[in-house]
């Protein structure tokens, strides 16, 4: 075969490794930068939580994980870092947040192994492994082809991650008719969905189409008329589906504008990016459906039950991908030299965890996603 491609299931891990052991000299050292003080302590406990819980699931004793502080600042995750480097550390997961990358690119014989979802202008010796945007346009991309959707427009807010939108639309290679940039702002978003959607156009010619049916001689007239009260708009939009980059109230508010220029998520495709399974929509029976990619729902669900029994609260998605980095580290160790893992990381290779799989190329990790539905206030696995 002209490609290595290698799918390996975190639920078989355990029997793989107990028959590939290492020496005493070969134990695998894991560094861990984590927030441990500061504002996002908590998520940095469970991450540790759940990378001890992947060790116990691995069940070796020929890996270790040290755990250091990176108080959610760039200048203490160097500092920590400087002390991997002095343990002999190869490799890092972490850190979890974009700007506390600052500095890492200094510490060459050191791979991290980031949880950002963030993949431009990386350090070189920086992984990311996020649920990036390109993961998700690539499933949104399946699901277009599948349901035969010819014209997709796409809604990014002026935030500072529209870039990174644009550069993963031409990654994903998804076609889309028009790319419209919002205004966050609520009055000026409105104003932006009413031109996008031809409004006024679409309210003045029904206006029109009432004044010419009252000056008519129709034999039917009032109940046409009557018809045409039930009506906001008449004329179509041009275009079959909206993807729209947004999250939370922003994104309720946004498809709320779209209500009021009356194009309806039950005539139009609603696509938004991943929601993390966001139980406020779920009390949103107007704006539905809504689709969007995610990682496995029912591996998530799982995961948490296990973490909730075991330490007594609730894990996030960044407890579920730090526990599969862990095996993803493991394995890749056990068919590497620990010190070549820099350079393994820019092949092209896959691995399967609980989180799905992993697809990893020139330094970055994308995502096989499911899709889901959000309709009648359930979620539907579409596939």
């Amino acid at each position: 075969m002209k490609k290595f491609f290698k799918i390996i299931s975190i639920l078989f891990l355990t029997s793989f490794f107990s028959t590939h052991g290492f020496t005493e000299e070969e134990k695998l050292k894991i560094g861990l930068l984590v927030p441990m003080t500061g504002d996002d302590k908590n998520l940095g406990d469970l991450i540790i939580k759940s990378t001890r819980m992947a060790l116990e699931d691995i069940n070796t004793n020929k890996v270790e994980i040290f755990p250091k502080d990176t108080n959610s600042n760039p200048k203490k995750t160097f500092e920590s870092a400087l002390e991997f480097k002095d343990m002999g550390i190869k490799i890092v997961i972490g850190p979890i947040f974009y700007n506390s990358l600052n500095y890492l690119e200094e510490l060459k014989d050191i791979t991290f192994i980031s949880l950002t979802n963030k993949t431009i202008d990386l350090p070189e010796n920086v992984v990311s492994s996020g649920i990036n945007s390109t993961s998700q346009l690539n499933a949104i991309k399946k699901f277009i082809k599948l349901n035969e959707i010819k014209k997709t427009i796409f809604l990014t807010p002026q935030l500072d991650y529209k870039i990174e939108i644009k550069k993963s639309i031409v990654e994903s290679k998804i076609k889309i008719f028009k790319h419209f940039l919002y205004d966050v702002e609520p009055t000026k978003l409105t104003k932006q969905i009413e031109k996008i959607t031809n409004y006024k156009r679409r309210k003045q010619n029904l206006a029109d189409e009432v004044k010419r049916v009252e000056n008519s001689d129709l034999i039917d007239k009032e109940k046409q008329l009557e018809k045409l009260k039930k009506k906001y708009t008449i004329g179509n939009v041009n275009f079959d589906s909206v993807i729209i980059s947004d999250f939370d109230e922003s994104l309720k508010s946004v498809i709320t504008s779209f209500l009021y220029t009356d194009v309806s998520p039950k005539k139009k495709y609603i696509i938004t990016f991943n929601q993390w399974f966001d139980k406020s929509l779920l009390k949103e029976k107007t704006i539905q459906p809504i689709y969007y990619p995610s990682i496995n729902k029912q591996n998530l669900k799982n995961f948490e039950k296990k973490f909730s029994q075991k330490f007594n609260e609730n894990p996030n998605h960044l407890a579920l991908l730090s526990y599969d980095l862990v095996g993803l580290v493991y394995y890749l160790s056990l068919k590497n030299e620990i010190q070549n893992l820099d350079k393994i990381f820019k092949k092209k290779s896959s691995f399967k965890g609980k989180i799905g799989i992993f697809d990893i190329q020139n330094n970055k990790i994308n995502h096989r996603l499911n899709f889901y539905q959000i309709q009648n206030e359930k979620i539907k696995e579409i596939f």
